[in-house]
Formats: structure tokens, sequence, C-alpha cells
């Protein structure tokens, strides 16, 4: 049985009253269901269509942070002037203008995929993700939302509501996604980078990499070790800050790449990022 809630309320009691997959923009849901034979879609379990609710539909810039609403679409955040720059790069580089304008990041989050280029970022960004149920709400960084390919920690009864991002400024960005064309395309592995220098010493340093392991990849603690170096020091390490992330790159071969391929170019990626600093 599949619903139409007419507001974020009656949503929320048809997910405390029935067992129901949330519905917004559709793009991975509908790939994952399609049929080429068959019209409408033949739809697997109860469905719960949440893409018409405007009050989900929101970008609010907070003292602290901003928030996005989980049925904003990815078009809607381009051009959002208080939208991080690096979310928006990893967003050009998401599908095509059409897709981008009906999917979502709460989508993405809510289908877990590590390759997701705007679910490598919110990592980077500390982002923070608001669960909403009939009973109240939860806030949850977004790291312990996600624990697998496909799989979270979002209960039966819950919801995305929103999405928070820390209002952070960083003296340096950089997203780079290696996909088998320029547009389109599944990442075979990406990084996103940030760093924060005063007086050429490097008080904050942030990586995160999707696409090798079961979720993204992102160390606090290795992060932390490089904090306070000048950054020639910095540059001059670049491989011991490679090497520190060897054991937390561990790719698979699948139809897009293979292992040893993914591993390499992660290493790249991340000596391209220190070298730009």
């Amino acid at each position: 049985m599949n619903k139409i809630p007419e507001s974020l309320n009656e949503a929320l009691q048809y997910l405390k009253e029935g067992t129901y997959d949330v519905l917004a923009g559709g793009t991975d849901i509908m790939l994952k269901n399609r049929g080429y034979a068959e019209a409408p879609v033949p739809f697997k379990k109860n469905m719960l269509y949440i893409f018409n609710l405007d009050e989900l539909r929101y970008i609010a810039t907070h003292d602290e942070h901003i928030a996005i609403g989980a049925v904003t679409s990815y078009a809607s955040m381009l051009r959002h002037p208080d939208v991080p720059d690096i979310l928006k790069r990893s967003i050009r580089q998401i599908a095509g203008p059409a897709l981008r304008h009906v999917a979502t990041l709460a989508g993405n989050i809510g289908n877990a995929s590590p390759s997701a280029d705007g679910v490598l970022v919110l990592y980077l960004l500390d982002a923070r993700i608001i669960l909403a149920s009939a009973d109240g709400e939860r806030e949850v960084p977004i790291e312990d939302v996600i624990t697998g390919p496909g799989k979270h920690t979002i209960r039966p009864e819950e919801m995305i509501k929103e999405i928070r991002l820390p209002r952070r400024t960083f003296s340096n960005t950089f997203f780079k996604k290696v996909g088998a064309r320029k547009a389109d395309a599944i990442s075979k592995t990406s990084l996103a980078g940030a760093a924060r220098l005063h007086d050429n010493v490097v008080e904050e340093l942030r990586i995160a990499i999707g696409a090798v392991n079961v979720t993204v990849v992102r160390d606090r603690s290795i992060e932390a070790s490089f904090k306070g170096l000048t950054l020639e020091d910095l540059k001059a390490r670049v491989d011991e800050v490679a090497a520190a992330y060897d054991s937390l790159i561990r790719p698979i071969d699948d139809q897009r790449s293979n292992a040893r391929y993914r591993k390499q170019v992660s290493f790249n990626l991340i000596e391209a990022f220190i070298r730009q600093l």
C-alpha cells in the first residue's frame, strides 16, 4: 500500500502505524525497482511519497549551521549563496541537470552508498542529520547514520527531516571524483579535502575518501596528527599522510574498477590535495 501524505505530521503518523520506504526524488529507488515491461513501477515494499511536502523544501542559514530540508533538490542547493562551495562542486558532478532537479541529499543518505559524492562532502563537513518520528526528533552525526552499503541506523518509524552543516571557514578545499567518464558516472573513488591555515601553519586538516570501504573513510586521529605543521613540512611528508590511510583504504573489485587501481588512485588524490594547498 502506497501513501502520499499532505503534511510532515501525516507522514510521521503513517510511519508510526505501518512499514514504508520513504520516497522523495526517487532517483535511486526507481532504478532498483524498474521493470522493463511493466507500468507503473512494481515496488516491492509499501512506499511513502514525500516530495510534495513543501515544508521540507528549504535552505535556512543560522548562526552556527546551515539547515537543508529533506526534499530540497540538488539544483536548489546550487542556486543558494550559503551552500558551501565544496558541496556545490560535488553536486555539479552528480548525474545530469534533469536528475539534479529531483535528487536529494536525504535520498543519498538513505540509500547509504559509499560512493555517493554528496554524502562524501557531508562527512568532510561534520554534517548532522535530524531524524523525525511521531514521538520526537533526534540529531545524529552522519557517520553514525550510515553503517555500510545500503545500511543505516534510521528506525522504521523515522525519516530524515533535515541535514545540518556547521558553518566553518577553510583556507582551501578540494574535491575530485574519478569515474569512467566525465559526466553521469558513479565514482570509482573520490576525495574531499579541507584545510585551514594561519601564518603558514596547519590549524585544521580534513580528508574524506569515497568508494574505498563500506562507508566513507574519515579518520580524525590521523587528521589531528598533522596539525601544527608548517605547510612546507606537511608537503614534505605527503607520502606519510597517504600511508596513514593505507589500512583504511580497502576497496573491492567490481564492474566499475578493481581494488588495486582504486587504492593507488586514492593515494594519488591525497597527494594532489596536499600539493595544491
